[in-house]
């Protein structure tokens, strides 16, 4: 797994051994990102990481020039790992990892008065219920910028719903088995 773009171009990045995470393909993060710059949506961004796994898309964010990122995820291996990374490409500010599940670290995130330009969420595609409730966190809360984008990556065969009000789908893309679904505050 390594950075596409940016700052940190070609860099290697660690994972997991195992199935704990599910990194997101090179194909599918270039996808990403190609929508969003084209969109103007990442420099000096304020982006959210939900689910971050080993961080790396969180960690393309930054290499591409986001002012910060924070990056939420529970499981205590895979947060020291993103902390790794970060060290390892020597990212000493913009950064912060939390180590939470995401309906707990939504709202400690929203009593502290964080904004978020992007945010990106890819929980366990077994859990298909974080998608709903993430997305109505998100929409019913203080975290989103006025022009915010929200993007889920999912199954291809999965559903996560159009209309999380007052978060609304605004476009679905597939790339292999995968799809990334973008809404915005309606």
């Amino acid at each position: 797994m390594r950075v596409i773009a940016g700052k940190y171009r070609s860099r290697n990045l660690q994972s997991l051994p195992g199935n704990e995470t599910r990194p997101t393909y090179d194909r599918l993060k270039e996808t990403l990102f190609n929508v969003l710059q084209s969109a103007g949506a990442i420099e000096g961004a304020s982006f959210l990481d939900l689910y971050a796994g080993t961080g790396s898309v969180g960690i393309e964010a930054l290499s591409r020039g986001a002012e910060r990122v924070v990056f939420v995820e529970s499981n205590r291996k895979a947060a020291n790992l993103i902390r790794s990374n970060l060290t390892s490409l020597d990212v000493n500010e913009g950064a912060s990892v939390l180590q939470e599940e995401a309906a707990s670290a939504l709202p400690m995130l929203m009593k502290s008065g964080e904004q978020f330009d992007v945010v990106f969420l890819d929980p366990p595609y077994a859990l298909a219920g974080e998608y709903g409730r993430s997305l109505r966190l998100l929409g019913s809360g203080s975290l989103l910028k006025p022009n915010a984008i929200v993007i889920a990556e999912h199954d291809k065969r999965f559903e996560p719903g159009d209309d999380h009000a007052p978060l609304a789908r605004y476009r679905r893309l597939e790339q292999g088995d995968s799809a990334l679904s973008f809404y915005r505050l309606t």
